[in-house]
């Protein structure tokens, strides 16, 4: 029988990659900086919202278990989307 799911990472393995040198990550996209954090997680908040719409209009083109994947994938983005609305009310509460 084979076996399905892969072997856990090795974990000297593991331990070589998060002592390792950090990434620097590429300057081509940048966000602007000195940009407040309630500007970033609006930002961040119609980011979310537009992935979502996109990702649940996809799923509608879908059949079976592509369908499901793609509906679970719009499911995570709106988590994303609930969270960042909930540090926006943090931020600045409507009360």
């Amino acid at each position: 029988m084979l076996k399905i799911t892969p072997d856990p990472p090795d974990t000297d393995n593991l331990s070589a990659h998060i002592n390792a040198t950090p990434r620097k990550p590429s300057r081509t996209f940048v966000i602007a900086p000195g940009l407040d954090t309630e500007t970033l997680l609006a930002h961040a908040c119609e980011s979310l919202a537009s992935a979502n719409v996109m990702a649940s209009d996809f799923a509608g083109q879908l059949e079976g278990s592509q369908r499901s994947t793609m509906l679970g994938i719009a499911q995570v983005i709106m988590l994303g989307e609930l969270a960042v609305n909930q540090a926006l009310d943090k931020l600045d509460p409507q009360d």
